[in-house]
């Protein structure tokens, strides 16, 4: 066992987070409405970024509701904001129930089965979840009734926007359907837009939205590439250069073969690490502005450089590695959110 007085030794990839930048992104997707409150989606250990870490920041700035999707990642954050400010997506099944008053967290109700079980429970204060087209999680227009919603003690009705990220028929049909669903139902808040549904306007802000990929720096939409920040930047150590020859493999299945004598850099990062194998010959690093492409297939632990840029390059050097969501999404035909979501446990998250 490690002696308590010695600390943790470095780790040899680092994701360096910008709270200012979470904290900006925050408050430039709130300005988009007219005084529409905003919440946080910091569900998946906030998309991979620290939850606790990202909750306190964003509390400090002014945010009073957290969505996280089930009570594991609930209970982790009670000591980090009221208990009362966080609600559980995928609702409650089974002693879920009790676990929630225990907690003092407030559920998402998303079935007729858990209204009725909610309700048997002791009921209380609680959220409820329509489904307005995406088919996912929620009530259906077919089973909202006065019979089955009266008596709920709802604070925040709301539906989820399956396309909002297109210009699509989509969109107004799910508006219309939340709205029909919604009408004569007692509740203290509606809320509708995910990032990419702030984005389509007042009709769908309602009492409160529910950014989560673009507080990370996510795109959901092309206009946002105007005010989002980016928040996440990778940087690996250089644990070897190699000096290859000509038609020399480099990596797996010898996927690349050296045009050239030429130096190899290899850093500690991989897909264990969630730098995927899209980024195999697609993905780059750079160092003071000179680029870095990677050769050959990305490896659990390894990742291979094209280091001729920077003939000084040496062993225990810090490369950067090239992790604007959005191109990093071209470049790996990965989405923004796994790409978010799939960063590991490995790095040291260093907040700036």
């Amino acid at each position: 066992m490690m002696p308590a007085s010695q600390s943790k030794s470095e780790a040899p990839a680092k994701l360096r987070l910008d709270g200012d930048a979470l904290v900006a992104n925050w408050r430039a997707l709130a300005a988009q409405s007219k005084g529409v409150a905003c919440a946080a989606a910091v569900k998946a250990d906030a998309y991979g970024l620290g939850a606790r870490d990202v909750t306190s920041r964003l509390a400090k700035a002014g945010c009073h509701q957290f969505f996280v999707a089930n009570w594991r990642e609930a209970e982790e954050l009670v000591d980090s904001v009221p208990a009362s400010q966080i609600a559980v997506l995928n609702g409650c099944t089974g002693a879920e129930f009790f676990q929630a008053q225990g907690i003092g967290a407030i559920p998402v109700l998303t079935t007729p089965a858990q209204v009725t079980a909610w309700k048997a429970a002791g009921g209380g204060r609680c959220h409820v979840m329509l489904d307005s087209g995406i088919n996912r999680l929620g009530i259906g227009p077919e089973q909202v009734s006065a019979a089955l919603l009266g008596g709920l003690q709802i604070d925040i009705l709301m539906s989820h926007l399956a396309s909002a990220d297109e210009d699509t028929a989509q969109n107004a049909t799910q508006l219309e359907t939340f709205t029909e669903m919604s009408q004569g139902v007692e509740c203290q808040r509606k809320s509708f837009c995910n990032s990419a549904g702030i984005m389509l306007g007042n009709d769908y802000h309602f009492d409160l939205l529910r950014p989560g990929l673009s507080l990370y720096g996510g795109i959901a939409r092309p206009e946002m590439a105007d005010f989002i920040r980016p928040v996440v930047s990778i940087a690996a150590r250089v644990l070897q250069i190699r000096q290859a020859r000509q038609n020399d493999p480099i990596g797996y299945n010898a996927t690349y073969r050296c045009p050239e004598d030429m130096p190899v850099a290899t850093v500690a990062l991989g897909y264990a690490d969630g730098y995927r194998r899209g980024f195999s010959g697609t993905g780059s690093a750079h160092v003071d502005g000179h680029v870095l492409p990677v050769l050959g297939r990305v490896s659990m632990d390894l990742v291979t450089l094209d280091a001729r840029s920077v003939p000084d390059l040496a062993e225990g050097d810090w490369v950067n590695l090239d992790f604007n969501l959005a191109a990093a999404s071209e470049a790996s035909g990965l989405s923004q959110y796994e790409l978010l979501t799939g960063l590991g446990r490995r790095f040291d998250r260093i907040w700036d």
